[in-house]
Parts: C-alpha cells; sequence; structure tokens
C-alpha cells in the first residue's frame, strides 16, 4: 500500500496549507488574508475587472468576491468604478494605497517564498515555478 507522502496531490494541498499560513502570518498586522493579497496582485496586473472575472481568475466563490472587494475597498485599497463602455456595469480598481500596500508588502512576499523554498537550488525553484504555472493553468500553456 502507498504511504501519504507519495501522493503527488496530498503533497501539494500541504504545501498549501503551509504557504496560506505563513502568508497569512505576515500579512496579519496588516488586517489583510491571502485572499485579499492574491485579489491585489491580480488587479495589478489589469486596469481594473468585474467581479465575476476575479472569481474565474481566482478561484474564489463569486459570493467570496464581494466580501473580499468590500474589505478591501473599506481598506481603501481597491475602488469600484463604472466599466468603461458600460456605466451599468462596475468594475474592481487597484487603487493608489493598494499599489502601495503591495509595493510595501513585495519584500515580505518575498520572504515567505524563500521560506516555503528554503531546500531547493535556485534552478530547482525556477523549475518547479514553471511546472506549477504549467499545471495550475493548462489554458495558459495551449
Amino acid at each position: 500500500m502507498r504511504g501519504l507522502h507519495s501522493d503527488t496531490g496530498y503533497l501539494l494541498y500541504r504545501l498549501g496549507l503551509r504557504s496560506g499560513q505563513l502568508f497569512n502570518a505576515a500579512l496579519q498586522e496588516s488586517g489583510v488574508r491571502l485572499r485579499h493579497y492574491a485579489l491585489l496582485r491580480y488587479l495589478a496586473t489589469v486596469e481594473g475587472a468585474p467581479q465575476r472575472e476575479l472569481s474565474a481568475r481566482l478561484g474564489y466563490d463569486p459570493s467570496a468576491i464581494v466580501g473580499l472587494v468590500d474589505d478591501l475597498e473599506g481598506l481603501g485599497f481597491v475602488e469600484r468604478r463604472p466599466a468603461p463602455g458600460d456605466r451599468r456595469s462596475r468594475v474592481v480598481v487597484l487603487a493608489d494605497d493598494g499599489r502601495a500596500f503591495l509595493r510595501d508588502t513585495d519584500r515580505m512576499s518575498r520572504h515567505v517564498t524563500d521560506q516555503l523554498l528554503q531546500p531547493l537550488a535556485e534552478d530547482e525553484r525556477t523549475s518547479l515555478h514553471a511546472l506549477l504555472l504549467r499545471i495550475s493553468d493548462p489554458a495558459s500553456t495551449a
């Protein structure tokens, strides 16, 4: 019978838990959690996004996105604005305070990643990153 640690899916799950714990501990003082941070990081790559796109891209339940955006809007990190070309729709946009928060947390993010990947050599980290990209979004490699 195979042991638990021979199951790659389980190991990925455990790594995800550990990553989340480390990120949330590092972010604790800011009042932001990893889910908020991921949303901010995504918004930093686009000019604004409807909440349904945030849900699809981040893999979060649509009802969770509403709460996350509400939290971030309360902190002044994001704004809801009318969508270009459709004033009835709204998009979520990264605010200046959100950009500043991301700049201020860059070092923290690198530190957490370094903690997680400490046992790996630099070339192994690069390979792992490429492999994770490939399996996390198969459509991006098509």
